[in-house]
């Protein structure tokens, strides 16, 4: 009968307990922590703006060998696949038959000559009879033009021979020009003639070779201004590098000669065409490669990286950090992109500090706590306009 009070007693007194604990636990609301920002300051520096393009490689010059006589090939001159110069012979046709019309050539010279030699003679020798009316004026006239004939016989004997020697000549092919021969497209016992529609060889000259380019044609005027600012004031020396497939640069640099005039219909791209030295021969007709083209250079440029920008409607805007801590949006004018950073035109000063990362909850003139920003490694540099 005395345990119910005692336990009434303490269920009074842990209830009172509970309700002086709950009050003393209130506490007032903490203020939410500021915004956690990445920030840099924006610094001017140089910028070389460059596009990489794809290109074929093309000799400078080809030469397709070709006989300008017909007769049985007697020998091959040269190695395949080495260097031939100009003048240097290549083949050898049975020159017999040139050389028996040769002299048959030279026979008819020497018979047209004498008989020059009596025409002139003849006429030397009526001459006086005319003068005394020895003899007509017609007879006198006869062996004049007979003279002349024999002169005109003379005349066209000389140049049948000297074609027959030309084709004597011919007998030996030679190279027009100096360059790399391919391989021979005859062999020895071959007959040839100059109305053959497949060649005998071919000699390309590669120790300058063209690299062929094509671009859009919508951004031709950025690379036309890169040609007006270049300090030579032309594209002969605008300097363009070229790269192996593994993205290292070969030893020889190239220079844009012209922009093609004409676009493609099917593409809309224009042609550009760079001269590269080749003394080492790396270059080879055919062989497709990557050029850096250089478009503009900026002296002091200010850069920002590409996840700094915000897009409001489709303005770019960028979070700037006063000296209070607070933040504003600036909208801004950008230029290329390039490496994954945007060329700012306007819109921002050197030495100003803008949000790079956790701009997400951000608003306008709110206090943020800064850091500076790091950026990550570096990828593979990457251009674009």
């Amino acid at each position: 009968m005395k345990i119910k009070p005692l336990l009434c007693l303490g269920s009074l007194s842990a209830s009172a307990s509970i309700l002086l604990i709950g009050c003393g636990a209130a506490e007032p609301d903490a203020s939410p922590p500021k915004p956690l920002v990445s920030v840099m300051k924006v610094q001017a520096s140089r910028l070389d703006l460059i596009e990489e393009l794809p290109g074929r490689v093309a000799a400078v010059r080809v030469a397709e060998i070709r006989s300008q006589v017909g007769g049985i090939i007697e020998r091959r001159l040269f190695e395949q696949g080495t260097e031939v110069r100009a003048g240097q012979g290549l083949f050898q046709i049975n020159p017999a038959p040139f050389k028996a019309d040769r002299d048959t050539a030279a026979a008819s010279l020497q018979r047209a000559e004498a008989a020059l030699a009596r025409a002139q003679t003849q006429v030397v020798r009526i001459k006086p009879l005319v003068d005394a009316d020895a003899i007509s004026g017609q007879t006198y006239d006869d062996a004049v033009s007979q003279r002349d004939q024999a002169a005109a016989d003379v005349a066209q004997a000389r140049a049948a021979l000297a074609r027959k020697q030309l084709d004597l000549q011919f007998a030996r092919v030679q190279a027009p020009i100096s360059g790399r021969i391919e391989q021979a497209m005859v062999t020895e016992g071959a007959l040839v003639s100059s109305s053959d529609a497949q060649a005998m060889a071919r000699i390309q000259q590669i120790d300058q070779v063209y690299v062929d380019l094509r671009r859009p044609s919508v951004s031709l005027d950025v690379l036309r201004q890169a040609l007006l600012e270049h300090p030579a004031g032309s594209g002969a020396s605008l300097p363009v590098t070229l790269l192996k497939g593994n993205g290292e640069p070969y030893a020889a640099q190239g220079r844009i000669l012209f922009s093609g005039v004409s676009v493609d219909v099917g593409t809309g791209d224009v042609l550009l065409r760079v001269l590269v030295d080749n003394p080492r021969r790396e270059l080879l007709p055919g062989m497709f490669v990557r050029a850096r083209v250089p478009l503009a250079s900026h002296a002091q440029a200010l850069t920002v990286p590409q996840q700094a920008v915000v897009r409001v409607a489709g303005q770019p805007q960028i979070w700037v950090l006063n000296e209070q801590g607070q933040v504003h949006r600036k909208s801004v004018e950008l230029g290329e992109l390039t490496e994954r950073r945007y060329r700012v035109r306007a819109g921002i000063s050197a030495g100003q500090r803008i949000v790079v990362e956790g701009m997400e909850r951000l608003s306008e003139a709110v206090s943020v706590t800064s850091r500076d920003w790091k950026p990550a490694a570096a990828s593979a540099p990457a251009a674009s306009l």
